[in-house]
């Protein structure tokens, strides 16, 4: 039988691997793990509606938003979705 990263269902097979060190709560390595995290993190916003936007800003940009958003105790994300609608508001 082949082991598969993210087969759960036989993981107790392979469980005799002792590592040194911080005992693991989660069976799969890192990076499947991000990927997993990932993958549930989309499925989530897609339920709450949400489409990702990227963009690349300057740092001084970035620095301005960041500082804006901790003093209105508010993420980076919901101020520039604030700004946002606020220039769409006005142009229509």
């Amino acid at each position: 039988m082949a082991k598969s990263e993210t087969d759960r269902t036989t993981i107790d097979l392979f469980d005799n691997e002792k590592r040194p060190g911080r005992p693991k709560t989660n069976p799969l390595p890192r990076e499947v793990q991000l990927k997993v995290n990932k993958r549930n993190q989309i499925k989530r916003d897609r339920a709450r509606g949400l489409k990702r936007v990227e963009f690349k800003v300057s740092s001084e940009l970035y620095q301005a938003l960041s500082d804006m958003a901790d003093e209105q105790n508010i993420s980076r994300s919901a101020l520039i979705e604030t700004i946002l609608q606020e220039k769409l508001a006005n142009n229509r």
